[in-house]
């Protein structure tokens, strides 16, 4: 049986969770935690970060921050989770939903323009499949309309656009660390404050609305309720996983590289006779090898494939339902006519078991499996 996902964990994971246990905070902002923030700036250049209890509450942080009200109106792509969706509507927002582009099924940038009106008060971006979004024409946008921008890099921890690190390419950057992501720390995530002018703030709200964040620095000598928020910070054991997770992450990321590069190299053929596409990785961009998927003719040889595919033991899953043609979105007036490029590849993209510990054993039988059903 080859799973979906599986997270890597070693003995390392196990020592520096059961220390957490016995020498750092049960609760959150201990050591393990300082030392994740460290390893980021050192890995990354990133120097304003906090942990989170879930990428999830990372994007709800941030929609906070965008100071979101009732009537908003704010652009994202109906091929996303639906955290990134659910984070603005809370606030009161309303989404409108953009199209995607075929060849790496990233928001359309050259559609997000037509969708701006008065109401208009963010763009979220989604950093599908680990590929960051096309993220200068949409930053140049927005500073022309005065709009957030919201990068959600759930997963696209490691990944580069132009040089520059996926999660630092907007104003708030949000991470996962949940088990399925590259790095995990069980359920996780962490929002990057790319404007020092979030900072305060953020720590405020992360802290339930108080200002405890500044008593624990010694700023004052007492805290109180300063705004709205909630209980957003993560145990230090948890952090204590990520922090194991992040040692480790050159050898994460060079076997999951190892994944997808034997994956593309082994449907090749499939894609050369016209069974099946792959992903257009634009060479700007390094991406962190965090998912393969193949884009097949049409949901019935998907369907079929993936049945017959878990006969041999291989367990292969669809990447999203579009949030706009979702029974959430139906009941909200959306139609599958909204975003007929999402909706068509939301029916013909299959995602391919990949986990660090994958053996090139499991990539063969994988690989194999595919090829037989689709040239039978």
């Amino acid at each position: 049986m080859i799973p979906f996902n599986k997270a890597s964990i070693t003995d390392k994971e196990v020592e520096y969770a059961v220390d957490a246990m016995k020498n750092s905070r049960l609760s959150g902002d201990g050591n393990y935690t300082r030392k994740v923030y460290e390893k980021f700036e050192a890995l990354f250049g990133i120097q304003h970060m906090l942990l989170t209890t879930s990428g999830t509450s990372a994007l709800e942080m941030a929609s906070i921050l965008a100071n979101l009200q009732p009537g908003d109106e704010v652009i994202v792509p109906s091929f996303t989770f639906s955290s990134t969706v659910n984070a603005s509507m809370l606030r009161g927002a309303k989404p409108v939903f953009c199209d995607i582009r075929a060849d790496n099924l990233n928001i359309d940038e050259k559609l997000i323009e037509g969708l701006i009106t008065p109401n208009t008060k963010a763009i979220y971006t989604v950093d599908f499949a680990g590929v960051p979004c096309e993220m200068d024409t949409i930053n140049e946008i927005a500073k022309r309309h005065n709009l957030m921008v919201i990068e959600d890099a759930a997963q696209a921890v490691g990944s580069k656009y132009k040089g520059r690190i996926a999660g630092t390419l907007a104003p708030l950057g949000c991470y996962s660390f949940h088990e399925t992501k590259n790095y995990v720390m069980g359920e996780g995530g962490a929002i990057v404050l790319n404007d020092e002018s979030f900072i305060e703030r953020a720590e405020i709200i992360r802290e339930k609305g108080t200002n405890r964040s500044q008593l624990l620095n010694g700023l004052v000598d007492k805290y109180t309720w300063h705004d709205i928020g909630s209980s957003f910070l993560p145990s230090d054991i948890l952090a204590a996983i990520l922090y194991a997770q992040m040692e480790r992450f050159q050898e994460i990321m060079d076997k999951r590289l190892h994944i997808w590069n034997s994956y593309y190299a082994g449907f090749k053929p499939l894609e050369n006779d016209g069974l099946l596409k792959m992903t257009i990785i634009p060479d700007y961009v390094e991406h962190n090898g965090h998912m393969f998927y193949i884009i097949l003719p049409d949901v019935d040889v998907r369907t079929n494939l993936i049945d017959k595919l878990k006969e041999k033991g291989v367990n292969a899953y669809i990447s999203y339902v579009p949030l706009h043609s979702s029974p959430f979105g139906r009941s909200m007036g959306y139609v599958p006519e909204t975003c007929p490029i999402t909706e068509e590849y939301g029916q013909r993209c299959l995602r391919m078991p990949l986990y660090a510990d994958m053996t090139d054993d499991d990539i063969h039988s994988v690989i194999d499996g595919v090829t037989s059903i689709l040239r039978s």
